[in-house]
C-alpha cells in the first residue's frame, strides 16, 4: 500500500461514507487519515466508523489515522415569528437576550458574552457573512445596530464576531463528554474549534493527556494573530478556511494560508489545508480547473496534507473525490519544479541537538549517495517528524514500536509508517531496515539506504546514529 506521493489525504465520513465498504474504497483509493466530525451524527455512528477503520487496518496492516473534529461552540441566532427576515442595508436592527421570536426589527441573540465584547463600531456577520452589521450602541444585554451589507436571515443562523475576542472557552461541555468518548474509542487527533488564544490550547492539552495529538483549526483572526504560540502549544494545525474566509476579507484568506503553512513548516509541526478544496465535487464528477488549482497551490506550499470535507461526507462522488485529488497530488510532485518551490524560504535552522543535526544530515546524505530512502526508527514520533521536517527528496519510512505512534504520523509529509518491534542491536537495526525498505518496495536490492536510530534503542528522543547501508538479495 506504498503511496506514490509525499503530501497525505484527509476525507470526512459521513452519510455517503458510512459503510466498511466505502470506508474500504476511499482508503484504496488515497486516504491516510479519516475525519470524524462530531458537529454531526451520533456516537454510534462515530463508532461503527472506527470500528471499521481499524477493522480495515488490521487487514491492510497499514497504520491509519482517526482525527475527531470537534464543534467548539456554535453562536447562532434564535428563531423567528415567520422563520425568516430579509434585511436592507442602512436599517435599524437589535438584537438582544429576548427569547422572543424575532421579526424584521429585532431578533433574540442568546449569547451574553457576545453582548460583553462588543463596543460601538464592532462589526457582526451574521449567516456565514451573508449579512453585515455594525453596532451603533450597546450594552451587556442589547446592541443596536445599522445594517450594512443586506440579506435574508432565517432561524438559528450563526454570528460571527471577526474583531473581537469573545469571553468563551473554546471547549463546551458538549466537547469534553465527545472528546472523552473520542479518546475512549481511540482517536489519533483531537481537532479544537474555535481557538481564540493559546490558553484555549493549554486547556485542552490537560484534557487530552498525551492519549492523542492536539491539532488547533485556526478559524479565527484572533488566533491567526498568535499563531507563533499556539504553534508552540499544538502538535498540528489545520487551515480551516470556511470560517476563516467568512471572518476576514476573501483576499486575504491566501497570504494568511501561506504564511500559516511556512510558519509550520519551519516549526516542524504538520499543517493541513482544508475547506472547499474540491467543493464542485459534492454534485459533480469532476471538479473545476480552479479548485484543481487550489489543491496544488497547497502542495507547492509543502502542506502536509490536504483534506475533503462535504466532497467524502455528503457529496454523491467521494471515491472519485478522493482519486481526483491523488492525481492532482502527484502531478503536482512529479513537476520539476516541486522541490525548488518546496525549499523557497523554508529552510529550518536545525536545533543544537543530536537528533536534529541527524536528520539533517540524513537528508544531505541521502541526496549524495543517491539512497533510495530514509529509514527512521523512532519511539515517540519526534525523529520522524524532524526527518519531514527537512523534505528531503527520498521517501521517509518512519519505523515504531509503538502503533499509537505510526497511526499518529500517518498525517505527516513524506512518512510511509510502519509498526514493528524494537531493535536490539546494530545488526538488527540496518538488517530490519533494509528488509522492510525491501519488503514494502522502496528499495531494490543493490540500492542504497540511510538508517537513523537511538542509542539505547527504544529511548524516545536520542536520535544519535546514522548509517548508510546496502539492500542485499
Amino acid at each position: 500500500m506504498r503511496r506514490q506521493r509525499s503530501a497525505k489525504i484527509v476525507a470526512t465520513l459521513g452519510p455517503a461514507s458510512s459503510t466498511p465498504e466505502i470506508i474500504a474504497a476511499l482508503f484504496r483509493a488515497g486516504v491516510d487519515v479519516f475525519r470524524l466530525n462530531f458537529s454531526h451524527g451520533e456516537r454510534r455512528d462515530h463508532l461503527a466508523r472506527i470500528d471499521a477503520i481499524r477493522a480495515l487496518e488490521k487487514e491492510t496492516s497499514r497504520p491509519i489515522g482517526i482525527l475527531a473534529d470537534m464543534q467548539g461552540p456554535k453562536l447562532r441566532l434564535g428563531t423567528f415569528a415567520q422563520g425568516k427576515v430579509r434585511l436592507k442595508a442602512g436599517e435599524h436592527f437589535r438584537l438582544d437576550l429576548d427569547k422572543k421570536p424575532g421579526d424584521h426589527e429585532r431578533a433574540p441573540l442568546p449569547h451574553p458574552e457576545i453582548f460583553a465584547a462588543l463596543e460601538p463600531g464592532t462589526d457582526l456577520l451574521l449567516n456565514d457573512g451573508n449579512v453585515r452589521l455594525k453596532v451603533k450602541s450597546c450594552s451587556d444585554r442589547f446592541a443596536e445596530t445599522v445594517v450594512v451589507d443586506g440579506g435574508e436571515l432565517s432561524d438559528r443562523k450563526g454570528v460571527n464576531v471577526p474583531n473581537a475576542v469573545l469571553p468563551l472557552a473554546a471547549l463546551t461541555e458538549k466537547d469534553r463528554s465527545d472528546l472523552a468518548f473520542a479518546l475512549d474509542a481511540g482517536a489519533d487527533w483531537i481537532a479544537l474549534s474555535f481557538v481564540q488564544r493559546p490558553e484555549d490550547v493549554a486547556e485542552a492539552r490537560k484534557l487530552v493527556a498525551n492519549r492523542a495529538g492536539i491539532m488547533v483549526k485556526l478559524e479565527k483572526p484572533a488566533a491567526v494573530r498568535r499563531l507563533g504560540e499556539i504553534i508552540e502549544l499544538s502538535d498540528a494545525l489545520m487551515v480551516a478556511r470556511g470560517d476563516l474566509g467568512v471572518e476576514m476579507p476573501p483576499e486575504d484568506v491566501p497570504p494568511v494560508q501561506k504564511q500559516i503553512v511556512h510558519a509550520c513548516r519551519l516549526a516542524g509541526k504538520p499543517v493541513i489545508v482544508a475547506t472547499q478544496m474540491l467543493e464542485s465535487m459534492v454534485h459533480a464528477p469532476v471538479p473545476t480547473r480552479a479548485e484543481a488549482s487550489d489543491v496544488a497551490t497547497a502542495i507547492y506550499e509543502g502542506a502536509d496534507a490536504v483534506m475533503l470535507s462535504a466532497e467524502t461526507a455528503a457529496g454523491e462522488y467521494p471515491v472519485e473525490a478522493v482519486m481526483m485529488m491523488d492525481r492532482i497530488v502527484r502531478r503536482v510532485q512529479a513537476d520539476p519544479l516541486y522541490n525548488a518551490s518546496l525549499h523557497a524560504g523554508a529552510e529550518a535552522e536545525p536545533e543544537h541537538t543530536s537528533s536534529d543535526a541527524i536528520s539533517a544530515a540524513a537528508r544531505q546524505v541521502a541526496h549524495t549517495v543517491g539512497a533510495a530512502a530514509i529509514c527512521s526508527y523512532t519511539t515517540s514520533g519526534a525523529t520522524a517528524l524532524r526527518a519531514a521536517r527537512e523534505r528531503p527528496d527520498v521517501p521517509i519510512l518512519a519505523l515504531t514500536s509503538s502503533l499509537q505512534t505510526a497511526r499518529r504520523l500517518a498525517l505527516v509529509w513524506g512518512l510511509h509508517c510502519i509498526h514493528t518491534r524494537d531493535v536490539s542491536n546494530f545488526g538488527d537495526m540496518v538488517h530490519r531496515a533494509a528488509r522492510l525498505a525491501h519488503r514494502e518496495g522502496f528499495a531494490e536490492h543493490g540500492q542504497r539506504i540511510v538508517v537513523t536510530a537511538g542509542v539505547p534503542f527504544g529511548t524516545p528522543g536520542a536520535t544519535n546514529v546514522l548509517r548508510i547501508a546496502w539492500v542485499e538479495g
